[in-house]
């Protein structure tokens, strides 16, 4: 059993360097674009914030706190304007960072005057809100809004969408808006599942198991049935919450996600080389 432990810690050390290393290296080709734009949304709660400190956590070798997250558990969004949260790189001056951001929205709430708006998100997608706008559950974004960018650039953009929601939750509101459907078509979609560790208790156990455990998997094919993303486009991660410091198995999942939003973001980058005006 120890030597089984060891082969498998050995695999997970070897699987975090090497993405590790990948992410480190990484630089979108396309000239016209600075960085690679990462659109998070999902159900309140979910740790849309939560993961952008743990992806922090992990480049950075330490604990960060580079966007706030909700402390206590809440029916209403803890995000409330869009930010766009950069991870820095190395320790020098000037200041260098990852040449990818991220985007947390305000959460999905049930109820039309309640959470994002559908019409906001569509909108963040084609680089249409500045930064800072202020999200309101009750009038989506205008383009008489201070808020609404007319003249969006290739860097504005967002090029993945990732969908983050909740193990240990049943809530999946997503919008129920057509226009939605085929705007976020045409740019790559996938999946964040959060909080397996509340959700199962063998991986609560052993963060190992969270390949092996039917019930993740059960939960993970309702959410897959729900939001449309194929099994493999959908990576189950565990969010930094109460750990001081950083632990090579969490480490090691965050990072697995990582790389696939970077893989999948720069090929709709490397794609907007040859589509006019970026379509």
């Amino acid at each position: 059993m120890f030597v089984f432990q060891s082969k498998v810690t050995c695999i997970i050390n070897r699987d975090k360097q090497r993405d590790l290393q990948y992410v480190q290296e990484y630089k979108p080709e396309n000239g016209n674009v600075s960085h690679l734009r990462v659109l998070l949304y999902g159900p309140v709660g979910a740790g849309k914030s939560s993961f952008i400190n743990s992806v922090s956590n992990v480049l950075r070798g330490r604990m960060t706190i580079p966007t706030l997250a909700s402390a206590t558990t809440s029916n209403t969004s803890f995000t409330r304007r869009y930010e766009t949260f950069k991870i820095r790189k190395g320790k020098g001056n000037p200041k260098t960072f990852y040449p990818f951001v991220f985007n947390d929205v305000m959460g999905l709430e049930e109820g039309s005057d309640s959470g994002v708006r559908a019409e906001d998100i569509k909108l963040a997608m084609k680089g249409g809100v500045r930064e800072g706008y202020k999200f309101n559950p009750l009038s989506p974004l205008s383009e008489r809004d201070p808020g609404y960018n007319p003249t969006p650039s290739p860097d504005d953009r967002v090029h993945i969408l990732v969908c983050v929601f909740s193990a240990n939750s049943f809530s999946c509101c997503l919008p129920e808006n057509s226009d939605w459907v085929s705007v976020s078509a045409a740019i790559p979609q996938m999946a964040i599942v959060t909080n397996i560790d509340a959700a199962c208790a063998e991986i609560e156990k052993d963060l190992k198991n969270v390949y092996m455990s039917k019930h993740l998997k059960k939960k993970v094919s309702v959410r897959h049935s729900a939001v449309g993303i194929p099994m493999n486009c959908i990576c189950p991660v565990k969010n930094y919450s109460q750990e001081i410091q950083i632990n090579d198995e969490v480490d090691s999942l965050i990072v697995s996600a990582l790389r696939l939003i970077i893989d999948f973001g720069d090929d709709f980058i490397d794609n907007m080389q040859t589509s006019p005006a970026g379509q």
